[in-house]
């Protein structure tokens, strides 16, 4: 048994001298070390040996062992170390190579807008709120004038939750919430954008999800020349120094006064076109006074505080400043339609 023992670990010795790829290596493992292997093998047969010799065999079948295993070790890590080798040989990197550009997104047009709007206002003094999209039935219509059963009701199609929740329908129920935080003691001035939602078919013009950006001042002696002013600087930014605006009376049950702005046409300089429809106008938000009961329900005395309210649509506003013609374009993710508008 000691010259098989002695046969073996020179046998596997020279194999593992040879070999030359990992997968070989560890089938030599396999070979001679493993339950079926050659070495476990020659020590079934120790049950037919004297006791003196067991020993002996035993001590020498563990050299085998060891010896075995630290050069199939050596040679694995030698393996490894020239396979890395080669690796990065052949994934060698040319620094010298000009870099390959990486395509980065860009801003959407409607944040894009809305950004702009918000820094304009912001730059006016004005505060950025938000609210939340599930909405109340008393701050989207009662604490804006719109009792139950009021026939106004009808201009905003509505998705209710439940006969309470409701998908809000424009974003002034941020403004009466944050009128009654002030608990009617302190001036108001902010904007607030977001995401508004109607039951409206969707064509070029209509979208069951839109966003809008509405603004509130209240404090005392506010008038309707301060509304004017704002509106005629916020056209004038986003349209160009040369847009002139009307303001033409309307309603809405909110501001009382009510008025709806237009401003004069780019394409035909206000002398009439299609665009227009031979108007040289065209009409793009709409605002008033703050109607005194909406001041009143919010806590705010009529008496000694007024305010101006006005609503506008970002989506509009991006359709008549870069000529986008149908409001579906900014929603239905178009790569090509969308880096038009942004620099990568």
């Amino acid at each position: 048994m000691k010259e098989q023992l002695s046969a073996l670990e020179t046998e596997a010795l020279e194999k593992i001298a040879q070999v030359e790829d990992t997968k070989a290596l560890q089938e030599i493992r396999v070979a001679y070390l493993g339950k079926k292997g050659s070495l476990t093998a020659i020590l079934r047969g120790m049950g037919k040996l004297s006791k003196e010799e067991r020993p002996v065999v035993g001590e020498m079948a563990n050299h085998v062992r060891e010896s075995i295993t630290a050069a199939l070790d050596e040679k694995g890590e030698k393996l490894e170390w020239i396979a890395l080798e080669k690796q990065l040989e052949t994934e060698a990197i040319d620094v010298s190579l000009p870099g390959r550009p990486v395509k980065v997104g860009g801003p959407h047009l409607l944040t894009s807008i809305i950004e702009e709007i918000e820094d304009l206002f912001i730059g006016m003094g004005y505060e950025v709120r938000e609210g939340p999209e599930v909405e109340t039935d008393y701050f989207n219509f009662e604490a804006l004038n719109l009792p139950k059963n009021h026939p106004a009701r009808d201009m905003q199609d509505t998705f209710y939750i439940t006969n309470e929740l409701l998908m809000r329908t424009h974003t002034s129920p941020v403004q009466a919430r944050t009128m009654r935080a002030n608990d009617g003691s302190k001036p108001v001035k902010m904007i607030c954008p977001g995401k508004v939602y109607r039951r409206d078919s969707d064509d070029a013009t209509h979208s069951h999800q839109f966003t809008q950006i509405e603004g509130l001042y209240v404090d005392k002696n506010v008038r309707m020349s301060d509304l004017k002013g704002t509106l005629d600087a916020f056209a004038k930014k986003m349209f160009g120094k040369d847009r002139e605006i009307r303001l033409r009376p309307s309603f809405f049950p909110f501001t009382e006064p009510s008025v709806e702005m237009d401003i004069s046409c780019k394409v035909c300089q206000g002398k009439g076109c299609s665009v227009c429809k031979q108007t040289g106008w065209i009409e793009i938000l709409g605002g008033g006074m703050v109607h005194p009961k909406v001041l009143s329900m919010a806590g705010y005395d009529p008496e000694v505080y007024t305010g101006f309210a006005f609503g506008m649509g970002p989506d509009r506003i991006a359709m008549l400043k870069y000529g986008v013609n149908d409001i579906r374009q900014f929603y239905t993710n178009d790569a090509r339609f969308l880096k038009q508008y942004h620099q990568v």
